[in-house]
């Protein structure tokens, strides 16, 4: 077992770090303030391939592992978890299009998405249907050579401001099996978006409700096979939940080295904060556990890349443990920071803010919890998990 990075993905890593310092660290904090989407910035991330990273070349990807977007997803969010968790979205439905879609729609649409000239929105998730994705009521009607769609989806990503929506609706009976996926165009007539959400984080990227009212799309917009859409929409979210475990990881690496350099400059008593014992300690488990975290997600990572069958299980598990310890850690150190931390003029507040709704978006915790426990439960993991 090699945990050791090769250069090739250290030099990525590294490109992705002086990206987000040069890009993202001036203009993060006013993002979040107005309530900015950096479209520009995310079309820079693009001509580095950051938003097609682990798309098929044939969609114009880079088909990297998905061991190595997660080292570029946490180099982006140390500086911005926002728009690096939009950007690791555009690149879940990016590679949804790239794998299912019809050669033609791949072929325009691929190369628009992967260099960032595009971007795309993943649509799964209903006003009624949340946790319970498999109970999703927009409907898809085949009607001639177009399938015609009707309902409405929720707190969808980068809607009324995304050019592509990957977008999951029944065409079939209740239940998982009657679900099929779709790629259509954001502009196309029948489509509305509601008000932008106001949020406690992630204000960086827009969130809107979308009604589809008697929306027409050429069949050959279909994903996959009739049928076979929830399948599609979770082996999206497989990769989706690395991601934003990864988000979660960068996030609490940005925070923590925020909290060190304060303390090595903040005096209190006389002396530099670093210099107490009980903060020092504080110190010392926030890295420990950041680390376990970052252990965690590359490890899911390494087994959805060689296709193990218990893959989805520790996407589970990395998601569900990253998160919640991305949260604690950016917590801890707005804590040390103490009353500075809770103004603006620090990024630990804008990292927290952003690092909570990881807990709820991708699959909540508990849904992820679920997923452990009944793969524990049914005897395919035997008496341990390895």
């Amino acid at each position: 077992m090699d945990f050791e990075l090769t250069e090739e993905q250290r030099a990525f890593a590294k490109s992705a770090h002086d990206f987000a310092r040069a890009e993202f660290a001036p203009h993060a904090a006013q993002w979040d303030e107005q309530a900015i989407f950096p479209r520009a910035a995310i079309a820079k991330a693009g001509a580095l391939g950051f938003c097609g990273l682990y798309a098929c070349e044939a969609a114009g990807g880079l088909a990297l592992p998905r061991l190595d977007a997660t080292l570029v997803f946490e180099e982006l969010a140390a500086i911005d978890p926002s728009t690096t968790a939009f950007i690791s979205i555009h690149n879940m439905a990016t590679w949804m299009l790239g794998r299912w879609a019809t050669p033609a729609v791949r072929d325009h649409w691929g190369p628009l998405l992967t260099r960032g000239e595009k971007l795309a929105s993943y649509c799964l998730t209903e006003p009624g249907a949340g946790s319970d994705a498999a109970a999703l009521t927009t409907r898809a009607e085949r009607v001639g050579s177009d399938y015609v769609i009707n309902g409405s989806k929720a707190f969808i990503s980068g809607a009324g401001s995304t050019d592509m929506l990957v977008l999951m609706a029944r065409t079939g009976a209740a239940g998982a099996g009657g679900i099929s996926a779709f790629a259509v165009p954001a502009d196309t007539p029948g489509i509305s978006y509601g008000k932008k959400e106001r949020k406690l984080g992630w204000n960086s990227q827009p969130t809107r409700s979308i009604g589809l009212e008697q929306l027409r799309v050429p069949a050959e917009h279909l994903l996959g096979r009739v049928g076979e859409g929830f399948k599609i929409a979770m082996q999206g979210l497989d990769g989706g939940r690395i991601n934003i475990a990864s988000c979660s990881v960068g996030a609490a690496q940005g925070a923590l080295q925020a909290a060190r350099q304060y303390m090595q400059q903040r005096r209190q008593f006389g002396q530099p904060l670093a210099s107490f014992q009980a903060l020092q300690f504080k110190l010392a488990d926030m890295a420990t556990e950041l680390v376990a975290a970052r252990q965690m997600v590359r490890l899911a990572a390494s087994k959805l890349d060689t296709g193990a069958p218990d893959a989805s299980t520790y996407c589970a598990m990395a998601k569900r443990f990253a998160t919640d310890i991305g949260f604690a850690v950016c917590n801890e150190a707005l804590q040390l920071h103490g009353g500075y931390g809770y103004i603006r003029e620090y990024p630990i507040e804008r990292l927290l803010r952003d690092t909570r709704v990881h807990q709820i978006l991708e699959g909540s915790n508990e849904i992820m919890r679920l997923i452990i426990a009944r793969r524990i439960l049914d005897g395919a993991c035997g008496d341990t998990i390895r």
